[in-house]
């Protein structure tokens, strides 16, 4: 209904004899400025999300960038990056298109679109070598064999699997995780250095970790690699699984690989350390029970003396009422 006179018109009534008139791309649209040559630079809502226009060149706004850093600058930059939906080549095995996008961490392909396969479609980031605007079929054949699976740990019937993830490469094996030096590792590692790589600590990101003494091969009965490294009470050996130190009348320069393993065996046969904190527990216990014992005899106490108090108080009264008896008869 129209607002402030009979002649005014209602909005639904406006929009529908003006609807033709209407340019939906340009009330979809944002202008952010301008390049350094004039050109406009715009912030549009597509099909597939928002994304800036300069001239015939497209770019997706990532979706974790806030409205208020996207300026000129930024959004250049964006552009500089290339479009997020350019086909690198076909695929081989399906003969579907290998698309490279933008994504929330970075650029990434994917093997074809959703509605063109079942479930997800396959995807894998770029490493942080590659250019999207320069991408070839065969760097995104690469990047798309990942993650790799390296082997299995012979000790423990684990997969280990080289994979690239948000924070750089890594192996991961169950509930396990290591990270790699290098992008390159991806592809070459070997199952006995990735065995060798969770021989070692885990360590927080930054850190790195010390270098082995000595490498003195596989393990005859794990067939995990048996490292001689410096720790804190020594030298000692380990296989990624068992650690034994060094006894004495052994080196650190005259260590065999038959002494380590021998070391090592021994260890396992003795079994896990005992634990002093069973017998703290129990001492625990004991203390819990002599305090549980002090309240129950003190409310045994607490009883009995209420007890005494009321049968005080009760022949109290009896006797109070016989002398009254007794007063009211004579």
């Amino acid at each position: 209904n129209g607002a402030g006179g009979g002649d005014g018109l209602g909005l639904k009534r406006l929009v529908s004899e003006q609807l033709t008139d209407i340019d939906a791309r340009e009330i979809n649209s944002i202008p952010l400025g301008e390049t350094a040559d004039g050109e406009a630079i715009v912030l549009r809502v597509g099909r597939y999300g928002p994304y800036i226009q300069k001239g015939d060149d497209r770019a997706s706004v990532p979706e974790d960038l806030a409205p208020d850093e996207l300026t000129p600058e930024r959004a250049e930059e964006l552009l500089a990056q290339g479009s997020s939906e350019r086909v690198v080549g076909e695929d081989p095995d399906s003969g579907l298109p290998i698309l490279v996008k933008a994504g929330r961490y970075g650029p990434y392909v994917q093997v074809g679109e959703a509605d063109e396969v079942e479930g997800k479609p396959r995807t894998a980031s770029l490493l942080s070598g590659m250019d999207p605007r320069t991408l070839t079929l065969d760097e995104a054949l690469r990047v798309l064999t990942l993650p790799r699976t390296v082997g299995v740990d012979p000790g423990t019937g684990e997969e280990i699997v080289a994979t690239n993830g948000r924070y750089g490469p890594y192996l991961k094996k169950g509930s396990d995780s290591r990270s790699l030096d290098s992008e390159q590792a991806l592809f070459d590692i070997t199952l006995e250095q990735a065995l060798a790589v969770f021989a070692q600590p885990k360590l927080r990101r930054g850190q790195r970790a010390a270098a082995p003494l000595r490498e003195l091969g596989p393990d005859p009965v794990t067939g995990g690699p048996i490292l001689l490294k410096e720790g804190r009470f020594g030298p000692y050996v380990t296989d990624g699984e068992t650690n034994a130190s060094l006894r004495k009348g052994d080196t650190v320069e005259g260590l065999t690989p038959e002494r380590a393993a021998e070391l090592l065996a021994d260890r396992r046969a003795a079994g896990p350390a005992k634990k002093k904190a069973a017998a703290k527990k129990t001492t625990a216990k004991k203390a819990t029970a002599k305090k549980t014992t002090a309240k129950k005899a003190a409310g045994k106490t607490a009883a009995g003396t209420a007890a005494k108090a009321g049968a005080a108080k009760k022949a109290a009264g009896a006797t109070k009422a016989a002398r009254a008896a007794a007063k009211k008869q004579a």
